[in-house]
């Protein structure tokens, strides 16, 4: 077998290479995480909650090897530090919520009949994680199916194959059991094996179009339930009653935050004729104070891209739009850490239209493009012109506006005044080919177990 390399962005040298598991192997080890479940689910739900907790805390102290890590890994600035605050929001929302949302639902309790509905776990969890993120997107399905009594097995990217391994050091050193969770790192032909063999009784996947099609196949015939979140090309829409100083901040970060790599990053922005030329000319001067340069440097704000190949794809985005007739209004000489690898000069297009790719496809990268619209029905026109929809940024004075408008937005989330969030009360979740189902909120524990009815009549003499 092919090892599997993890090329850091940092210098591009190899910096953690495993061994995919072997077919037998891999099949062995879903044959444990099936055996192992019923005796984890038999636990009472409170211990689980501890010892998940307890793992996550683990997790915490070792807050600065897992920030070097990451930025050796998939290249974010160290002096972001990891994805705790994150991590701990969500654990401690999803275990606040677990008792009261597992609860049976009772429908009648008489002397006569005991009629309910329950939460059972559904068995084995796949969880097939992306390096962008790497902690906080396995953290939303991980505590969650642990805590309802299933056992997890994890891949991760192979960018970020070690974050898998410190949450198995962390997890394990609290107690949680060997077989309950397991780290994994298994080629496509294997993976695809165990999911059309029906080794998992769900699979959570967050990755490509491409790769989401490719589990859908996998999982063809087997009637394994999935979760897919397969990417955005989230809008932000500036309307004439718009905060502007707020509305720069807020959507700059959003687009060039951790490179641009983000699910939610926003990659195109509609502002108000009336409030164009302001908004363009200081997201200019917001973006060219950023510092792009090595993830360990204190002074660097903007690290290199996870990977050169992902560079390539935004340089070939840019190029391909200025050619067509956009303007890039970020000189890249301003950015000597590009080198034309993974480093990547952060970029705000105008004169950009639709039939851009940089407007259409994702970019996943330090690209934004700026449209001017005439009014709300323009608008809500470009942010709709999409394959995709995870989440959209409005911004506004007014609650009912941005709710009015929300309704019309084909997306998962309506922010009003933000953008790049995750709140762990609120379903995470997305339409078209952003994929489907949901993490997060109550609904998250309703993906990760199954309704299961009773029915009990008591005979009457």
């Amino acid at each position: 077998m092919t090892p599997i390399q993890l090329i850091s962005p940092v210098d591009g040298s190899v910096y953690a290479e495993r061994m995919p598991l072997a077919r037998d192997a891999a099949f062995a080890m879903a044959a444990r995480a099936k055996a192992a479940q019923p005796a984890w689910a038999a636990r009472p739900l409170a211990e689980r909650i501890a010892l998940v907790k307890a793992a996550v805390a683990a997790l915490n102290a070792m807050a600065p090897r897992v920030v070097e890590e990451l930025a050796w890994q998939m290249g974010r600035p160290t002096r972001f530090g990891g994805e705790f605050g994150g991590v701990n929001a969500r654990t401690d929302y999803m275990s606040e919520i677990a008792a009261q949302t597992l609860a049976p639902v009772m429908i009648e309790d008489s002397a006569s009949f005991r009629r309910y509905i329950a939460r059972q776990a559904l068995g084995v969890v796949f969880i097939i994680a992306p390096w962008n993120y790497p902690y906080l997107t396995t953290i939303n399905t991980l505590v969650p199916a642990l805590i309802a009594g299933n056992t997890v097995v994890l891949k991760h990217a192979s960018q970020t194959m070690l974050v898998g391994e410190r949450i198995a050091e962390a997890f394990h050193g609290a107690g949680i059991p060997q077989d309950v969770f397991q780290n994994v790192v298994l080629d496509h032909p294997t993976t695809e094996a165990l999911i059309g063999a029906r080794a998992f009784n769900f699979v959570n996947f967050t990755g490509s179009v491409s790769g989401g099609q490719a589990i859908e196949r996998a999982a063809a015939g087997t009637f394994t339930p999935l979760g897919l979140e397969l990417g955005g090309k989230d809008p932000g829409y500036v309307r004439a009653d718009a905060d502007l100083e707020a509305a720069v901040d807020t959507l700059m970060d959003g687009a060039m935050f951790n490179a641009g790599q983000c699910c939610c990053g926003i990659e195109r922005i509609y502002v108000h004729e009336s409030l164009y030329d302001a908004f363009v000319e200081k997201s200019v001067a917001w973006v060219k104070a950023l510092k792009l340069g090595n993830p360990f440097d204190a002074e660097s704000t903007l690290g290199p891209m996870a990977n050169k190949r992902f560079a390539a794809v935004v340089r070939a985005q840019i190029a391909e739009a200025v050619a067509a007739g956009a303007k890039a209004l970020i000189d890249p000489a301003l950015f000597p850490a590009d080198d034309g690898g993974a480093y990547l000069a952060p970029q705000i297009l105008v004169n950009v239209d639709h039939s851009m790719r940089v407007m259409m496809e994702e970019s996943f990268g330090p690209v934004v493009g700026i449209m001017k619209v005439k009014d709300d029905a323009e608008a809500l026109a470009l942010m709709n012109d999409s394959p995709y929809g995870l989440t959209a940024s409005v911004w506004t004075t007014d609650y009912d506006t941005a709710a009015a408008l929300g309704a019309q937005i084909d997306t998962g989330t309506v922010f009003m005044n933000r953008a790049d969030y995750l709140d762990p009360a609120l379903c995470w979740t997305g339409c078209k080919d952003t994929g489907r189902g949901g993490s997060l909120s109550y609904l998250g524990f309703h993906s990760v177990t199954r309704p299961k009815s009773y029915h009990l009549k008591k005979v009457q003499k």
